[in-house]
Order: C-alpha cells, then sequence, then structure tokens
C-alpha cells in the first residue's frame, strides 16, 4: 500500500497515511479536526515486504550490495553466467 502525504490548509500540519489505491483521500485533519486536509503531489512512498521481494532487487551497481558481502543468495555457487536476474 503506498504511503500518501496531506497538508492541513487551516493550520499547516502535515501528515502520511497509509491507504489503499482506490481509497478516498482523507479530509479532516487529524491536528486540528477541520475538513482542511490537501492530498500533496509526490512521488507515493513503498517497500517491497513478503517472500520472493528483496530490497536488492531493483538496484544496481554498488547501491546492489546494501546488506554487506555476506548476503543469502539462492543461486550462490550455482551455474548462472551473471546475466540473470539473480546476481
Amino acid at each position: 500500500m503506498p504511503i500518501y502525504e496531506y497538508q492541513c490548509n487551516a493550520c499547516g500540519h502535515q501528515h502520511e497515511a497509509l491507504q489503499k489505491l482506490g481509497a478516498e483521500p482523507l479530509v479532516i485533519c487529524p491536528a486540528c479536526n477541520q475538513a482542511q486536509l490537501q492530498k500533496k503531489i509526490s512521488a507515493a512512498g513503498f517497500r517491497l515486504k513478503g517472500g520472493g521481494w528483496y530490497e536488492t532487487d531493483f538496484k544496481s551497481g554498488s547501491k546492489k550490495n546494501v546488506a554487506g558481502d555476506s548476503g543469502s543468495g539462492s543461486n550462490s555457487g550455482g551455474g548462472c553466467s551473471g546475466s540473470c536476474a539473480c546476481h
């Protein structure tokens, strides 16, 4: 689920909310209870979690090995040539 950013036009409070893609935008400010909350235009933040998804799957170069050299790849020592998705 994406994380959306909101800002209240009444008090200026900034708020982040974890919402489903099809959910209606929030309108009530949690700080002042006014119906002045407005969704900000920004890139929605998300994180891939669960079996089969790894933080390094979509990184390249020096950013790919963020966990260090002791990563646990299922194909380590396998017969791939390094051009497949397991590297």
